[in-house]
């Protein structure tokens, strides 16, 4: 298992975050997004968005509609397991369309439904450590995805 720790002082920390995740993901990418209330997961997603051409704007959590879909230089499915009971109604979704995709897939409370997740991953943890101040941590999950988390290693530097 690779990783890799960012320290975001700021939103605009996460955004240089999200913008590096962006071009480190191949075509494929299941991110499995996890953290509290407030810990920057949808700005995240935001940032990523932004990336691939989609105004921040547009994208919202997608806790009520369950699954948003931004159409950019890429295009990202942004799921949100939040208000999901169980992992049977989680697979009524049919993500595996989506992890089979070639696009991006992106799934906020992922932890909530880990068990039907893919096993080649990566996976995100989001903690806050101040008003401002996130950390986190970004896993390669199997070896498919090792190359992003070296890349982010190499690239990144986090502001602390």
């Amino acid at each position: 298992m690779s990783h890799y720790r960012f320290t975001a002082l700021s939103e605009e920390d996460t955004d240089r975050l999200g913008a590096a995740l962006a071009e480190a993901l191949p075509a494929g990418t299941t991110v499995a997004l996890c953290g509290t209330l407030g810990s920057g997961k949808t700005r995240l997603v935001q940032a990523i968005v932004r990336a691939y051409g989609v105004p921040p704007e547009d994208v919202t959590s997608p806790t009520f509609v369950l699954c948003q879909e931004y159409h950019g230089r890429r295009t990202v499915f942004h799921l949100d397991a939040y208000r999901i009971a169980d992992d049977d109604e989680f697979l009524e979704l049919g993500p595996e369309e989506y992890f089979q995709s070639s696009h991006i897939t992106i799934i906020e409370w992922a932890d909530r439904v880990e068990r039907c997740l893919p096993d080649e991953r990566i996976q995100i943890n989001a903690d806050v450590t101040g008003s401002c101040s996130r950390d986190f941590e970004i896993i390669a999950i199997g070896e498919t995805f090792k190359d992003v988390v070296d890349k982010l290693n190499s690239t990144l530097v986090s502001p602390s």
